[in-house]
Formats: C-alpha cells, sequence, structure tokens
C-alpha cells in the first residue's frame, strides 16, 4: 500500500511514456521546444511494465493512466497496454493523449486493452488551436477524438484550458458541441507548468469564471461531493442530464486532501505530486547490477516507492502566492 503521513492512500498511478510532445502549446512549453531526454535515460517498455506490475501486484495500484508528452509517439505503447492488461488484477487503464494519432491508434490501443481516453482540445476554432499549439493539427484532433468513440474507448474526456484574450469566449460553445458528440468535458485552471516560467496567477480563468460563463447558456445542477470521490474535477449536470461538465480547480479548490495519485517519470523518477520539486530514482534499482550493492528486486524497488510516497505533502502549494513552480516541465513529469 502506498500510503502518506496523511492518511491518503495512492490507488492511481500516472505514467509518462516519453517527455516529447508533437505540439507546442503556448502553456506547455517554448515553440522551440526542449532538450529531450536521451533515449539511454527513459525507461524501456519492459522497465516500465515491470514498474506497473509492481505497482498494481505489491502496491495497491488500481488505476493506470499513460501520459507524456505525448503517449502516442511512444512505439512500443500498444504493447505495453497490453501486457500491461494481462495483469492479475487487472488495472483500469486511460491515456491522456493530444488526439493526433488517435485515428490511426484507436482501435488497436483498444483491442489491446485500453479502455477510455482523455484527450486535449481548448477550441473549436483553427486558426485559434494554431496560435495556441503552433501547429495546424485541428482537424487531426476532432477525426481522432471521432476514432476514439467509434473505437468504444469511452466515456472519451476532452480537457480545455482556457486562455485570456485567445479561447476565454468559447465555454459555452465547447459544452454545447461536447454534449452534441457524446463527449464529457472538463475544463482545466490554467496552472503554472510551463518550462517559460510565463504563468501568472492574475488575470488566469478561474473556476468561477467558467461557470459564471456556462450559465449564460445551460442549467448546471452540481452533483456533489458523495459521486466525486478522489476525482479532481467537480462535475456538474448539464440542463437535467445525462450529460455533465467537469471544472478542475488545481489553482483556486485545491483538492489535494483527497489525492490518490503517483507519479513515475519517463525517466523512471517517482513524483507524489504533479508540483513535487523532489523525485526519487527507481530507474538506478532497476539497472543495478547483480555485483551491485543495491537491492533491484521488486520487493526493494516496492519498499523504495512506499517511502518516497509516505513523504508526499500535504499540499501542492498552488494555494500560496509565494508558490515556485517545479523546474521540470510538465511534458517531462506527465500531466
Amino acid at each position: 500500500m502506498l500510503i502518506d503521513t496523511f492518511g491518503r492512500v495512492a490507488t492511481d498511478l500516472r505514467v509518462s511514456l516519453t517527455d516529447r510532445c508533437n505540439l507546442r502549446c503556448t502553456y506547455c512549453m517554448p515553440e522551440e521546444g526542449l532538450q529531450w531526454l536521451a533515449k539511454p535515460d527513459l525507461l524501456t517498455d519492459d522497465e516500465i511494465v515491470r514498474l506497473v506490475r509492481i505497482a498494481v501486484t505489491q502496491l495497491g495500484i488500481t488505476e493506470i493512466r499513460f501520459t507524456g508528452g505525448e503517449p502516442l509517439l511512444r512505439p512500443g505503447l500498444v504493447g505495453i497496454v497490453e501486457r500491461c492488461a494481462q495483469l492479475e488484477p487487472r488495472p483500469k487503464m486511460s491515456l491522456t493523449t493530444n488526439g493526433i494519432g488517435l485515428k490511426r491508434t484507436a482501435k488497436a490501443l483498444k483491442a489491446a486493452g485500453l479502455d477510455r481516453v482523455n484527450v486535449s482540445l481548448d477550441t473549436l476554432r483553427p486558426d485559434v488551436f494554431k496560435t495556441l499549439t503552433r501547429r495546424d493539427r485541428h482537424k487531426d484532433v476532432l477525426e481522432g477524438l471521432e476514432a476514439a468513440r467509434d473505437a468504444g474507448l469511452t466515456p472519451v474526456k476532452v480537457n480545455t484550458v482556457l486562455m485570456p484574450g485567445l479561447n476565454d469566449d468559447e465555454a459555452p460553445d465547447l459544452l454545447a458541441w461536447a454534449v452534441e458528440n457524446d463527449y464529457e468535458l472538463r475544463f482545466i485552471e490554467q496552472m503554472p507548468l510551463d518550462a517559460q516560467h510565463g504563468w501568472k496567477r492574475d488575470g488566469m480563468i478561474t473556476a468561477g469564471d467558467i461557470l459564471e460563463s456556462l450559465r449564460t447558456r445551460f442549467e448546471l445542477t452540481e452533483e456533489g461531493s458523495t459521486e466525486r470521490g478522489s476525482a479532481p474535477a467537480e462535475r456538474w449536470i448539464v440542463d437535467g442530464g445525462p450529460h455533465r461538465v467537469g471544472v478542475i480547480a488545481s489553482v483556486t479548490r485545491p483538492f489535494c486532501s483527497a489525492c490518490d495519485r503517483t507519479r513515475l517519470t519517463a525517466d523512471g523518477q517517482v513524483r507524489t505530486c504533479l508540483f513535487a520539486t523532489e523525485e526519487t530514482d527507481l530507474r538506478g534499482a532497476l539497472r543495478a547490477a547483480p555485483e551491485d550493492s543495491t537491492d533491484g528486486s521488486d520487493e526493494a524497488i516496492a519498499r523504495i516507492w512506499k517511502l518516497a510516497m509516505w513523504g508526499k505533502k500535504a499540499g501542492s502549494g498552488l494555494d500560496d502566492p509565494s508558490f515556485l513552480q517545479p523546474e521540470r516541465p510538465m511534458s517531462a513529469i506527465g500531466g
């Protein structure tokens, strides 16, 4: 069991498969990209599957979310999903993606055992998409979403970040589109995860702003904390149902007290929080030579992981005006 000193138990593992991405979203990384991790630093497919197996069979993990960077850029993705689906007990498995490669991979991922997907899409306007992502791939994302829905990777959740002066007027249109296409829309407050450290608390679009905008067109009924559980999104029933819309208010309404996540970076580091400034190395233990004094057994790796999670802090610190964001950008950590 992965328990911390505040009594929280981690049952949800986020696995970053790569730090690379084929978009350059303004709230994530600079236009020129980043210094990518060297291939030898990345976990191999076998190492990822081994760590997931340890997490599921020894540490009580029941849900796996594959992330990036952009996880669809990982050549061995389908095989990793297939092997993890064979674990006992079988974990629930999902994928967070920008959707660009879903049109060609959705059926294979479903056949391999993936349960559902989260797709990032911030606008319905191709010109705004190009401005936000610095790439002209809007049509590819829409086609990817359709392919995921048709393949049965449902519920298909759409993650949206609203940015002042760019797409902050689109909330009602996005919700109407999501309802029409049977997607579950979730708005995410912009978080300080950009490599260039350009995030500013002042002027960000808050959960309150989003809900105020949505209520100009829709009747929203709060679902309630009982239904929410440890999920990061507060959800509202739209016009009496059955559709729902979520808001993840990491900045203005932190939900750290109910957090049940542990994170594994693409280079084999455990992170107790998306905003943690410290990491615990598992890759070294995985690759320990037989003559090395480091014990690289599954049990030893599980002990290292447990110790890392025991030191998890009470909160992310986002509600502190003096918050200093992590040096590693989101693409290297996994969302």
